[in-house]
């Protein structure tokens, strides 16, 4: 897997990405897959983007994207989002804080 994908780079460097939001505030990226499948037998895989401090020493808040990709196994549906490439990870997470409510 490419280093210029989000898991690629997870495995190369042993951590989250992390980058700068649109907000100008740091965050670290992480994979969610729902527990349960829906009525349709697939499994929900999103990203959850957790900010940090300024200081990097605790988080502070969250953001999350709606489901991006789908699998009829947990572990599929996050193979799909392990795929995405650096950039549409880093898009995904200013679409988020675009959505975040307005007192976030």
């Amino acid at each position: 897997m490419s280093e210029f994908t989000l898991g690629g780079y997870m495995e190369k460097h042993e951590r989250a990405a992390a980058f700068t939001g649109s907000d100008g505030q740091p965050y670290s990226v992480a994979v969610y897959v729902e527990d349960e499948p829906d009525p349709r037998g697939r499994f929900a895989a999103s990203l959850l983007f957790v900010r940090w401090a300024p200081a990097g020493d605790r988080p502070v808040g969250h953001v999350e994207t709606p489901p991006l990709a789908w699998g009829r196994s947990a572990a599929d549906a996050e193979a799909r989002v392990l795929v995405l490439s650096l950039y549409d990870v880093k898009a995904a997470l200013d679409e988020a804080i675009a959505a975040a409510p307005a007192e976030w």
